[in-house]
């Protein structure tokens, strides 16, 4: 009796003692902030440039047209004394149908650049699901969050593997 007692004790011990080797790779946690990652890897610097020249290209074309409307109700000013009541009629109408135009070109635009915005970021965040993945099998990650989605308020900078994600995203992106 006396001999299971000891047998049952040093088993108890020795789980207890393998137990935090367990319970060390179960509770680590990982945290990758996407924000930083679209502002200093290789590509997320690449789509913010293509971004950014979208926006400005559509800008431009929105200010073509604003200086079109401006020369028609200048013109409009101008010969306002010397034409007659249908033709100003005609040439308000005109202004009024390019306002409308550029209007809904302009929510139009915002629209195609929300959807860009959208399709580069969500193609970024496929290509980051893969390797932040292969982090967590190869380091033993129970879990690993994005900061800012998951509601995180604070994390330590040893759980943040932000650098090591951008590391391998550009070294995937040179091949």
């Amino acid at each position: 009796m006396k001999c299971i007692k000891i047998f049952l004790i040093s088993l108890l011990t020795g789980l207890l003692m393998t137990f935090p080797t367990f319970a060390a790779n179960l509770n680590k946690i990982g945290v990758v902030d996407f924000q930083t990652i679209l502002e200093t890897s290789k590509v997320g610097k690449a789509a913010q440039k293509e971004i950014k020249s979208e926006g400005e290209k559509m800008e431009e074309t929105l200010k073509e047209k604003g200086a079109e409307i401006e020369a028609l109700k200048k013109k409009l000013e101008r010969d306002a004394l010397v034409i007659d009541r249908d033709t100003r009629a005609d040439r308000e109408r005109e202004i009024r149908i390019k306002i409308n135009d550029i209007k809904a070109l302009q929510k139009k635009y915002m629209s195609d650049f929300r959807d860009l915005e959208a399709r580069m970021i969500d193609r970024i965040r496929t290509q980051l699901t893969d390797i932040i993945q292969s982090i967590g099998k190869k380091e033993g990650f129970l879990l690993i969050m994005e900061k800012n989605q998951a509601g995180v308020l604070y994390s330590p900078s040893t759980v943040d593997i932000t650098e090591k994600v951008i590391r391998l995203y550009n070294q995937k992106v040179e091949k």
